[in-house]
């Protein structure tokens, strides 16, 4: 039986609000939770939007956090397919879009990102596509599949993961793929142009083509359906359809209004949180993809768009809610699968941060890990192909410790004896 003498609200129904919930009930909090989403569908997770299920292999029920009825049987009031407009702070009230009221003891804002768009003619035609909701996945997939069997061709703008994953998709269905990006190899950002060339190598094998170095302008079409897409050099690509997959924008609107500490664009945006997940306001928090966590292990403010954040970011905030002395400093992961490659990305290594990369095993195999050193310690490692080292990786970032380069890219030399 509830007791409604506290009330805390989740607004946000993707995988950090639905596990914050789950949190809040398995910690012993016997008040009333209160998950809202924007979404017609119950909390699910991301990661099988752009893998499992828009290749076909996974069934759409797969992609639920839990099943229909245990947000009855947890007594988590659904709010679903409403938009929390405003909080009121000093009411300590979130308003919603149909007018309704909730009064909180504490608020979790993980109201995740939402796709950039393509600032440029011919986005409204209908073969433009997103891909961040499962609506949006319903969609691709059936597009995809009719790509395959008309023989039709799919640009994608982006090569980060979303871009690649979506790519190996459609080329198992048998469409055209074009990929399109200003950068000189993929993933240039987080992989730095070392590691890129790798996934380069992996698309173009399966038939993926590549155009560096460029960005849409314009995409044509006619009555109101794609058929081509031109570049700032003057190419033009052919296309059926069209995915926009050019990086996602944290969903601050709500935090915003409300008054709350942003953190700074340049370094990602979002909702700035300190070590406990909390914001600017004592009674609010943020998880997930909107999240910018003050991280006590890497030393900066970071905000992580991936499935292990928002997995393990829900909980923390939710043990934080309720007093818990929880301080969020989980090593930041993330994973993709694209063809027969699988691989795991622990830590932090954006462009400038490292002066050295290790790699131990076989490149040209895509059996390897690679490291990023700055100074001798580790700072992120990605295992491709090679299984059951994250947790040795993990420890390496987490450390800090000095690591002979040598020893690190030698395969015959155990990753748990290295660094002390």
């Amino acid at each position: 039986m509830v007791d409604a003498h506290r009330t805390f609200v989740i607004v946000g129904g993707g995988l950090a609000g639905a596990k914050a919930a789950e949190t809040l009930r398995a910690e012993g909090f016997t008040g009333r939770v209160i998950l809202i989403g924007d979404e017609r569908d119950r909390p699910y997770e991301r990661p099988p939007l752009s893998k499992g299920f828009l290749s076909g292999k996974d069934e759409r029920d797969s992609v639920f956090v839990h099943e229909p009825g245990w947000y009855a049987r947890s007594e988590i009031e659904l709010h679903l397919g409403q938009t929390a407009v405003s909080i009121d702070r000093a009411a300590k009230a979130v308003r919603l879009g149909d007018g309704t009221v909730l009064h909180y003891d504490k608020l979790l804002l993980a109201t995740g990102a939402e796709p950039r768009r393509l600032d440029i003619p011919g986005t409204g035609l209908a073969g433009v596509h997103h891909l961040r909701r499962l609506a949006h996945a319903d969609r691709l997939r059936r597009v995809l599949a009719a790509l395959g069997r008309d023989n039709g061709h799919l640009l994608v703008a982006g090569a980060g993961w979303i871009g690649l994953e979506v790519a190996a998709a459609a080329r198992g269905y048998g469409a055209e793929v074009t990929v399109v990006e200003p950068e000189p190899t993929p993933l240039h950002g987080v992989l730095g142009p070392e590691l890129g060339q790798v996934f380069a190598d992996l698309h173009r094998e399966r038939g993926v083509r590549f155009h560096f170095g460029a960005r849409l302008t314009e995409i044509t079409g006619q009555d109101g359906m794609v058929l081509a897409a031109r570049t700032d050099d003057g190419e033009e690509h052919p296309a059926h359809e069209v995915l926009a997959a050019i990086g996602a924008a944290p969903r601050t609107a709500l935090a915003e209004s409300a008054g709350l500490e942003l953190a700074d664009r340049a370094h990602g945006g979002g909702i700035a949180v300190d070590a406990r997940l909390r914001t600017s306001d004592p009674d609010i928090y943020a998880a997930g993809d909107v999240a910018a966590h003050q991280h006590p292990l890497i030393g900066a403010r970071l905000r992580v768009e991936h499935w292990a954040n928002a997995l393990n970011g829900g909980p923390a905030a939710a043990r934080a809610m309720l007093g818990r002395d929880t301080v969020y400093d989980r090593v930041p992961y993330f994973f993709s699968d694209q063809y027969d490659l699988g691989m795991e990305y622990s830590g932090w290594a954006p462009p400038g941060s490292y002066d050295q990369v290790v790699l131990r095993g076989d490149a040209g195999k895509r059996e390897f890990i690679a490291f990023w050193l700055s100074g001798g310690r580790v700072l992120a490692g990605m295992n491709v192909n090679v299984w059951d080292v994250t947790e040795d990786i993990q420890r390496l970032v987490r450390s800090g410790a000095l690591v002979d380069p040598q020893a690190l890219g030698d395969p015959a030399v155990p990753l748990a004896s290295l660094g002390g």
